[in-house]
């Protein structure tokens, strides 16, 4: 699914964002606009990224904000 996300600067970005596992994580993989990608996963209550994947901590922080309200979303449509 597609997403905007609003970045530090306060300009607005279109993400994919699309679940899946690595091993038996849960992941979730997001696709820039630009081409870019990066791999996220939650511990805990703080979302982490892969080594090689650069985001600056307020990008990681807004994404997994996203995400937290995509799940929340998804588990109040099922009840």
């Amino acid at each position: 699914m597609n997403y905007k996300i609003k970045l530090a600067d306060g300009t607005t970005q279109l993400i994919q964002i699309k679940s899946d596992f690595f091993k038996k994580w849960k992941v979730w993989k997001v696709q820039f606009a630009d081409g870019k990608a990066a791999m996220l996963f939650k511990s805990g209550n703080e979302w982490m990224q892969r080594n090689e994947d650069l985001l600056d901590a307020y990008l990681l922080a807004a994404i997994g904000k996203c995400i937290d309200e995509i799940i929340l979303n998804k588990n109040n449509l099922a009840l």
